[in-house]
């Protein structure tokens, strides 16, 4: 029971949730269910999950206020969220990977592209443990350790945007489509969507401070680290 992964599953809809958890307990998992933003407050204070579905639409607070609050707090901000809801629009997927989420399913969904993701967004979850420290300029990263800093401060980075960067950081300098990020961060993207990509980008530039702009967007091509001299806005004024 120790070996298997956690899942915390927020879902107000009783038959919902049952059909996701016996998936999950008959696929090597074990899934705890929350009904509403309190009990998987209480549930998350008690033990944290390896991984979260969480719904959009919830009692009281909604699925997105509790992703932002769990991003937000150190304790829960590296804990995998894939977000599930009936709101299938682009805006509404891309508000739910900007509050926090790792991956977003929309309803109805079958248990078998649940599961996948799962076991996706788990796998991105586990740092990468080989190989040496990279340095750029100075930006640093080690794997072996999961730690980045930047002018020798420590910056805080999610799983995911730790992995775009070693990526990134492994090919400075060349520019890689968002295929290219999907096949080689994400690895099976058979079911994310290119916009993913951005909205980790985006993620992972907040993420290094002063450093962000070190990821450049190419226009038609994708995105690329460089490690061009950072500019101070200020200085740019008089440029």
């Amino acid at each position: 029971m120790r070996n298997m992964p956690a899942v915390l599953v927020v879902e107000d809809e009783s038959a919902i949730a049952e059909l996701i958890a016996v998936n999950l307990r008959h696929n090597g998992f074990r899934p705890t269910w929350a009904m509403d933003s309190v009990s998987a407050q209480l549930e998350i204070d008690a033990a944290l999950p390896d991984l979260i579905l969480l719904d959009w639409m919830l009692p009281g607070e909604s699925g997105l206020v509790l992703a932002k609050r769990w991003r937000d707090n150190p304790r829960t901000k590296e804990i995998p969220i894939i977000m599930l809801t009936a709101r299938g629009d682009e805006s509404d997927r891309v508000a739910g990977l900007d509050a926090g989420a790792d991956d977003y399913i929309a309803k109805p969904f079958s248990t078998k592209e649940l599961l996948a993701r799962v076991r996706a967004v788990l796998r991105r979850r586990v740092p990468e443990q080989a190989g040496e420290s990279i340095t750029i300029g100075t930006l640093v990263l080690d794997p072996s350790t999961h730690r980045v800093s930047f002018d020798a401060k420590p910056l805080k980075l999610g799983p995911t945007e730790f992995k775009l960067l070693h990526y990134l950081m492994g090919h400075a300098e060349r520019v890689h489509s968002r295929s290219q990020l999907l096949d080689k961060v994400w690895g099976d993207h058979v079911y994310i969507e290119e916009r993913t990509v951005d909205v980790h980008v985006k993620r992972l530039r907040e993420a290094l401070d002063a450093a962000g702009t070190m990821v450049e967007t190419v226009r038609g091509a994708g995105y690329r680290l460089t490690a061009k001299p950072i500019v101070p806005v200020a200085d740019k004024a008089h440029a």
